[in-house]
């Protein structure tokens, strides 16, 4: 399923995650995230596909991979492009489960050393974070996460079970779905903004064929490969690190390396095993910040985070030492689904040309449905329909005016957290603000956030600066 939604240009691993989070409610939670995450990386996988044979990237990490693959495509070696894609994919996957296997001891040893003040200072800095979660304004990604706890609000307070924003309605006196607000924001928004593209690809006329690289293309793409799984892991783990930078990163440093940086985009295979390895490798090593602290580091692992706390999984500190089933799980899922993978891409190249072809408008009707069916059978309930696409138009707008909706999830699902900590260390605490710098864990977080915000501020500062001088 990943890897025909990264084959498919406009949908995405997010969009997609959000409309098959509700298949997932009667699952096991280990069952439940090995699905979801299988649908994220294969989708790195396949977005390649589409960026060598059509020029488009297939979601956003493959953007660079257009750069190189595409014209080795219109030299006739599109065959070698996508065997060393997807055979870059499953080493940089593969070694960055094993690095995840290695942090893991670590991580569980913090875990003990963790309660409510620690927790609350967790959030505190994840919130900061969403300055790091989108690629424009910071202003507009603080914005959206004001609203997002706002949105969050709605509903019955915890503690004093008084009623909050809800104008009276007994709908909204449990709050704002989780699932319709997903929904609407990254389903139903992606179809509105898909509708109204002209669509043209240009599908690539050869025959494909000769799908594994040549001793040559192995000798250039050994060191491409090994570096793109350095940078790709590191930027992974990374808070606001995610797969598109990595990619990003990734060609650059090539570019830099290499004796013939003129040869860049023009069709060399380091140009696709470095970038393609680097974002996969950024994607798995994206699970570490998300199982072992509990801060998702960009959209599809705040819907990840949503899955797990739907099944009453709490990810953070506790999560290995409590919940060791889901964990390690979900790392020999990877090791499997990085072989599945490799196994599904190269022999089902033809397929996946055949995909392309099929126009959007054919496609819309039935993933709307989906939509429909997957929040009305939460709650069987016709008003989260209306939520969905309320939120759906929101979702619309904000890509109108560049406004993302990451920050809005990820301030949404951390802030009742958030809510019921801080109160629980206040009350500890009998009101004292200062548990929660006098713990040492809890210190460095509030620090980490303050500095964060502060280079946040300076750097508006001296984009405006910039501005200004420029007038």
């Amino acid at each position: 399923m990943g890897t025909l939604i990264g084959v498919l240009p406009g949908i995405g691993p997010g969009g997609t995650l959000a409309l098959l989070l509700p298949i997932t409610f009667y699952l096991p939670p280990s069952t439940a995230i090995i699905m979801l995450g299988g649908i994220y990386y294969g989708a790195m996988y396949g977005g390649s596909t589409t960026s060598i044979l059509v020029n488009i990237p297939g979601e956003a990490a493959s953007v660079i991979t257009c750069l190189d693959g595409y014209q080795m495509a219109r030299k006739g070696r599109a065959g070698p492009a996508l065997g060393m894609a997807a055979i870059g994919s499953f080493i940089a996957g593969s070694l960055s489960v094993v690095g995840i296997m290695f942090s893991a001891p670590f991580l569980a040893g913090l875990a003990l050393k963790f309660s409510s003040p620690e927790y609350v200072a967790l959030i505190v800095f994840g919130l900061t974070l969403t300055s790091y979660l989108t690629s424009e304004s910071k202003i507009k990604a603080f914005m959206m996460a004001t609203l997002g706890l706002l949105i969050g609000m709605i509903g019955t307070d915890p503690i004093a079970a008084i009623d909050r924003f809800t104008f009276g309605s007994v709908y909204l006196v449990d709050g704002v779905g989780l699932i319709p607000l997903i929904m609407g924001l990254f389903g139903i928004s992606e179809i509105f903004s898909n509708l109204e593209e002209e669509e043209f690809r240009s599908i690539l006329k050869e025959k494909v064929k000769g799908l594994f690289p040549t001793l040559k293309d192995w000798i250039d793409s050994k060191g491409p490969i090994l570096r793109g799984t350095i940078i790709g892991f590191f930027i992974g783990i990374l808070p606001g690190g995610n797969a598109i930078i990595a990619s990003i990163m990734s060609y650059a440093a090539e570019k830099r390396i290499s004796k013939h940086p003129e040869k860049f985009g023009t069709g060399i295979i380091e140009g696709v095993a470095g970038p393609e390895s680097a974002n996969n490798a950024s994607a798995q090593a994206s699970f570490v910040p998300l199982l072992s602290l509990g801060i998702p580091t960009n959209a599809v692992m705040a819907l990840l985070l949503a899955s797990l706390m739907i099944h009453e999984v709490l990810p953070g500190p506790l999560l290995i030492k409590n919940n060791p089933d889901i964990f390690w799980s979900v790392i020999a899922s990877m090791y499997i689904g990085n072989i599945m993978l490799l196994l599904l891409n190269l022999p089902l190249i033809g397929l996946w040309i055949q995909v392309l072809k099929v126009p959007y408008a054919y496609l819309f009707p039935f993933i709307f449905i989906f939509c429909l069916l997957g929040t009305y059978s939460l709650t069987n309930s016709v008003f989260d329909i209306g939520v969905m696409i309320f939120f759906g138009i929101i979702g619309y707008l904000m890509k109108k005016f560049v406004y993302e909706p990451t920050p809005l999830i990820l301030a949404f699902v951390l802030g009742s957290m958030f809510e019921d900590n801080f109160r629980r260390s206040l009350i500890v605490s009998g009101g004292s603000f200062l548990v929660f710098i006098e713990r040492p864990i809890a210190a460095i977080f509030i620090i980490a956030a303050a500095i964060l915000l502060l280079s946040s501020l300076f750097s508006l500062l001296r984009a405006k600066n910039t501005v200004s001088s420029k007038l």
